[in-house]
């Protein structure tokens, strides 16, 4: 399905170091550009439809290949192989993916589409996040707001990182969003079949404040640590959980 436009198109021309993006303090720092990360280099992607994948990889010279061939080159799926996964949070920060890598054995070129995703929105959990105690985003219904994020279009191997990453069936749950017509990428599709990685259980659930959920767009993370209210009984999301492996791509 094709929606309109909304993104202004990145004028990134070349690839950079995902330290350029530091992850500290959380959800850390992005590109204003979709990027395929390897080798802690990002490399901008820019919507061609006259390709087979619909993208071409800006690699800093001349040459600017379909991103299918370069991925083809590095022994990786085509984007058609790979099941596009909403990121929110810190997950859509190069150098988080560095430390995915460096951590969780993550392997392989990471593609990151920028998305706009209406009717939804992060906010932050009432949880804390276990290896560093910051205050983590979670995913919440939000009626009437348009927010920028991304989609990973992740590899099966690479969604199993993903899953460990976040404490699956702990912290977060898998879900399929219902609705990925509210789901917008850089060129104007709309991906099929989004997953998310959703409050799992009460303790991850949106923060409310005086009865609201708090965008992380209106508050950074050393605000959002002296937060105090109670967690939601739902987030409000239109979506189904995943139990076991998702269909294949």
């Amino acid at each position: 399905m094709t929606v309109p436009h909304l993104l202004p198109r990145s004028t990134a021309t070349e690839p950079f170091a995902e330290t350029d993006y530091p992850e500290h303090p959380y959800p850390g720092t992005r590109p204003d550009c979709s990027f395929v990360h390897l080798d802690g280099v990002g490399y901008p992607l820019l919507p061609d439809s006259t390709t087979d994948s619909g993208w071409r990889v800006r690699t800093g010279t001349r040459t600017e290949p379909c991103l299918d061939r370069w991925l083809a080159e590095h022994g990786a799926e085509p984007l058609r192989q790979r099941r596009p996964v909403l990121a929110y949070g810190s997950n859509a920060c190069p150098e988080k993916i560095g430390w995915l890598r460096r951590n969780l054995s993550l392997t392989g070129p990471a593609v990151v589409l920028r998305a706009e995703c209406d009717g939804m929105a992060a906010v932050w959990s009432s949880g804390l996040r276990p290896r560093d105690g910051q205050r983590p985003a979670v995913l919440a219904a939000a009626s009437g707001v348009t927010e920028q994020h991304t989609i990973w279009y992740a590899t099966a191997e690479q969604r199993r990182v993903l899953d460990r990453c976040e404490g699956r069936g702990k912290r977060y749950r898998l879900v399929r969003l219902h609705d990925s017509a509210s789901i917008a990428l850089e060129n104007g599709r709309s991906p099929e079949r989004v997953l998310a990685y959703t409050a799992a259980a009460r303790g991850m659930a949106p923060l409310l404040v005086n009865g609201s959920a708090v965008r992380c767009v209106d508050l950074e993370q050393q605000q959002a640590l002296g937060l105090s209210g109670s967690p939601a009984v739902s987030d409000g999301l239109a979506c189904s959980e995943i139990v076991g492996e998702p269909l294949p791509a």
